[in-house]
């Protein structure tokens, strides 16, 4: 590359300088500037293979996992096999898990067309969940099975899911013992993925569909958060800290969406008004519903969903950097950045909102302000970029954050499974506490590599020390991948 300060010295035309200058400027682009998404998009599929829990098939990609958790559910008398680990750890925690299935079916939806060959490996991705959840709501009448192992018990431990010997309990709600916000979002998984599968597979899209208006009927009927019924079983981990409201909002919204049945519309209005929030996750659902529902507003002009038009817009206001109304801090580098804990988690799913609202703007040549700002769909879909270029290593360090994408990506990931030698490898047991040394604690790079994984993040000053011991950062969870796929999709297309 061509310095400027080295230019006076150098005995060449200034139009040779410029050239090269400008050629400097191209390359830096197509090496910096825009990343392979195709390949990012199968990655981030991949990845979901490497959370298997269950008894994994003949065309398992990710070759260093086994088997595991294949007595998940004895303890209360039923099979809850299958399913994702959510991050770095060997639990179930399945209101992190339906999201993620939420998320993936979104994508699906909005973005199947986009994604060509990737596409069965989207429904073969969510199908893994939707089996696993389906056995978690029809095991027990009257009960939905909503956890398997005791995050206390299995975080004290650095060992392989292959090798698991710590307590695999089971954790359920019930009429008794509510959980309005782990089976809204259950209904919410189940209903959209029914619709992925509508066309290719209609009695199984039948089965979910059926099982998701069930599960939704006991979320209105008994309502409570499942924090309140489960206690230290998800708490701190995955509590319900904004309330069941959402998840009645997005269960309802999902429900709607797959039936057009008017019951569900009437629960969206009698939930009434949420306030405006700057957030999407596993925990807020808010702005995701209405972004879902303002779809009615703008493709199908119906006026009766012009509030969830209006909040979506409100809330792309609070994210737009310069936004009058803008609620929302940036990096130097341009990342979006929300809370220190694992930050890419609403990076990704802020992102897929961005061009999902984009999508519908676009197909209505529909504009909006953000007080004198206007704002056209051309400036969500460039923020959008910014942050899925951004992860994908166009950031002040050139590091990508997903690994196994590009030259430089993490190597020291906080996962059990990645950080352990495979069983092939290592055949003996590893147990509770014989992962910590020298595995855990060692600094040397990670034997088996998580493919597609997206870690926490970079800090706010966007560094990243690459250490397998700080989990806020160097982990990767279900979660951050699931509303990735969307938004790379969108861009891979």
């Amino acid at each position: 590359m061509v310095l400027l300060d080295q230019v006076p010295t150098m005995s060449m035309g200034a139009s040779a300088v410029c050239f090269l200058f400008f050629l400097s400027l191209f390359l830096l682009d197509n090496v910096h500037g825009n990343p392979n998404y195709r390949e990012a998009l199968a990655k981030s599929l991949l990845f979901f293979q490497g959370q298997r829990s269950g008894r994994l098939p003949k065309s398992q990609q990710i070759s260093w996992r086994s088997s595991s958790g294949l007595s998940d559910g004895r303890l209360a008398g039923v099979d809850l096999t299958g399913g994702y680990y959510d991050a770095g750890d060997n639990v179930k925690f399945n209101f992190p898990m339906a999201y993620t299935t939420t998320m993936l079916s979104w994508s699906t939806l909005e973005y199947g067309k986009k994604m060509g060959p990737q596409l069965q490996n989207a429904r073969a991705a969510i199908r893994w969940a939707t089996d696993y959840l389906l056995k978690c709501a029809t095991a027990t009448p009257g009960k939905l099975y909503v956890g398997v192992g005791d995050p206390n018990v299995d975080h004290k431990c650095w060992e392989r899911p292959e090798d698991m010997d710590t307590v695999r309990s089971v954790y359920s709600v019930s009429s008794s013992n509510p959980g309005s916000d782990v089976a809204g979002e259950t209904a919410a998984a189940l209903a959209a993925a029914s619709m992925v599968f509508r066309k290719v597979d209609p009695k199984y899209s039948g089965l979910l569909l059926r099982t998701a208006k069930k599960v939704m009927q006991f979320a209105i009927q008994y309502r409570g958060a499942y924090s309140d019924a489960l206690g230290s079983a998800v708490c701190p981990f995955y509590c319900s800290y904004s309330g069941y409201k959402d998840e009645l909002m997005w269960g309802g919204a999902w429900l709607l969406r797959a039936t057009n049945d008017v019951s569900y519309y009437n629960l969206l209005k009698s939930l009434g008004d949420d306030g405006g929030t700057d957030l999407f996750s596993w925990d807020n659902k808010f702005a995701g519903a209405h972004v879902l529902l303002s779809r009615r507003a703008l493709l199908n002009k119906d006026t009766n969903f012009e509030q969830y038009r209006r909040e979506a817009e409100d809330f792309m206001c609070r994210i737009l950097p310069n936004s009058p109304f803008t609620t929302t801090q940036y990096t130097q580098g341009g990342l979006i950045f929300k809370l220190p804990e694992s930050n890419l988690q609403y990076v990704t799913s802020i992102t897929f909102l961005l061009t999902t609202y984009a999508k519908y703007m676009k197909a209505t040549k529909h504009n909006f302000n953000c007080g004198n700002m206007v704002v056209n769909p051309g400036l969500l879909i460039n923020l959008a970029k910014t942050q899925v270029d951004y992860i994908l290593g166009v950031n002040p360090i050139q590091m990508s954050y997903m690994v196994g994408f590009g030259p430089n990506f993490p190597r020291r990931i906080h996962h059990r499974g990645s950080s352990l030698p495979s069983l092939a490898s290592h055949s003996q047991n590893i147990g509770c506490d014989g992962g910590f040394n020298p595995f855990f604690h060692s600094s040397s790079p990670n034997p088996n590599i998580l493919l597609g994984a997206i870690v926490g993040g970079p800090n706010q000053n966007d560094g990243y020390p690459d250490d397998r011991s700080d989990y806020s950062h160097s982990e990767p969870a279900t979660y951050i991948n699931a509303a990735f796929v969307g938004a790379v999709a969108y861009f891979a297309g």
